[in-house]
């Protein structure tokens, strides 16, 4: 259990990635936390481990593991026809245990453009991606193909690969050169 002013500290630090959309520095931990060397950081930073706060990446980077608490699952909703529902409080579930397996290759993106609109993918919605070198046919994939990025369904005629939107306003892009999948699409999140 954190002590109170381990729980200010943690509760700065999640303020600032609330406004930054990162983890802090050491550095800037140190300012937030008025410490005066690395070390304190670093003491701080091995509570909040121990914790299960936070874990260190290969480059000793720290990543949230839970930022908010659990949110309360209540039940189902019908989305056919009318049904009656009771409110019962089934289990308490972590969106960030749900929405990421693998939390040292995934990272976010946000959309621009309608080619993925038949998938449920909008302008504007979040992507969560996870790094991968071994894609499947059938992915949504985040690729360089001849040298520009985009995000497209991974496709394959014979024994040649191309990149199929999800909108029938798009062409299926096939490569003159080459193709280097990055990332394959585990998740969308968009906010109403």
């Amino acid at each position: 259990m954190l002590s109170s002013v381990d729980s200010t500290y943690w509760s700065r630090m999640l303020g600032f990635y609330r406004n930054r959309r990162r983890m802090p520095s050491y550095g800037e931990i140190m300012e937030l936390a008025s410490f005066r060397s690395r070390h304190a950081v670093s003491k701080l930073i091995a509570r909040l481990v121990a914790e299960g706060l936070v874990t260190k990446d290969g480059q000793g980077k720290i990543i949230p593991n839970k930022l908010y608490g659990g949110v309360p699952v209540l039940g189902i909703v019908e989305a056919g026809w009318p049904s009656p529902a009771e409110e019962e409080i089934i289990d308490t579930m972590n969106l960030d245990e749900y929405l990421i397996q693998n939390k040292e290759a995934s990272y976010i993106l946000k959309v621009t453009g309608d080619s993925m609109i038949e998938a449920g993918i909008q302008p504007g919605d979040l992507v969560i991606v996870e790094r991968t070198t071994t894609p499947k046919i059938g992915d949504i994939v985040i690729a360089e193909v001849d040298g520009e990025w985009t995000m497209k369904y991974l496709r394959k005629r014979g024994t040649t690969l191309y990149l199929a939107p999800a909108n029938a306003h798009y062409k299926p892009i096939v490569p003159k050169g080459e193709l280097k999948i990055a990332a394959v699409v585990k998740a969308v999140v968009r906010k109403y």
